[in-house]
């Protein structure tokens, strides 16, 4: 069966009929107009990873979280709308069960060793990206400067859109492959992304990585974030938790 669109099919006869010849003018603007699109698509790209972001940031309905960009992923935030922080205004607080609680700028967590990983990320809720880098502090070494107290069970994160929370035992936020992420995609992470620092844990889905992180407090017990109070899993290992069987992301 033909799936090309009538106006598209062969005359009934068979036969085809002769076009009219390309003219070389037309294949030399053609394939100058292809040349063009393959410079233009990062710009491109990067202007609807913009747009998409600002529109995503003011939406209350998440329904421009359906849309993905040209990177594949989906904006979506919980809070109508979130303020953007700057190198100058930025920090991070890490308290809680610990000896020495402390509160760092963008420029001194640039200062700290970086870790590099590339990993697929997988969404709950299915879509997929492949191959992502993040680079940034390892959370396990914020953890051992601050010096955890005996007692301490678990880490929560908040968020500085005023809405957003997570937690991990201790034990999964010092995997290795548990970020303070600075940088996604080998640039630094863009507010739509959840910058200027975000959470990144790679084996798991990927409302566990927090964006817009502004708080890291160490407690006795594990305490639900925002997804989880709505039903989602507390442990959310890719492709043995939330019922689905995706393959793991490492």
């Amino acid at each position: 069966m033909n799936s090309r669109p009538p106006d598209s099919e062969d005359p009934p006869d068979g036969s085809r009929a002769e076009g009219t010849p390309v003219g070389r003018r037309l294949v030399l603007a053609m394939l100058g107009l292809g040349a063009a699109g393959v410079v233009a698509a990062p710009v491109l790209q990067r202007g609807l990873e913009t747009g998409l972001g600002a529109v995503a940031d003011k939406d209350p309905t998440g329904l421009t979280g359906l849309l993905p960009n040209g990177g594949g992923f989906r904006y979506y935030s919980v809070a109508t709308s979130v303020p953007e922080k700057t190198a100058a205004d930025y920090r991070l607080t890490v308290d809680g069960l610990v000896d020495r609680p402390a509160t760092y700028t963008l420029d001194s967590l640039k200062a700290l060793p970086q870790t590099r990983l590339v990993r697929d990320v997988q969404c709950v809720t299915g879509w997929r990206v492949p191959e992502t880098p993040f680079e940034g502090v390892g959370l396990s070494a914020l953890l051992d400067a601050a010096g955890v107290r005996p007692g301490a069970k678990a880490v929560r994160f908040t968020c500085f859109d005023g809405a957003y929370s997570e937690s991990l035992t201790l034990e999964q936020a010092r995997r290795a492959d548990v970020l303070v992420a600075l940088r996604m995609q080998d640039k630094p992470v863009t507010h739509s992304h959840g910058g200027p620092v975000r959470l990144y844990v790679a084996p798991m889905y990927f409302y566990k990585s927090a964006k817009w992180l502004s708080g890291i407090t160490v407690t006795d017990a594990v305490r639900p974030g925002y997804w989880e109070e709505l039903g989602y899993d507390v442990d959310a290992w890719v492709g043995r938790s939330n019922g689905r069987d995706d393959a793991p992301t490492v």
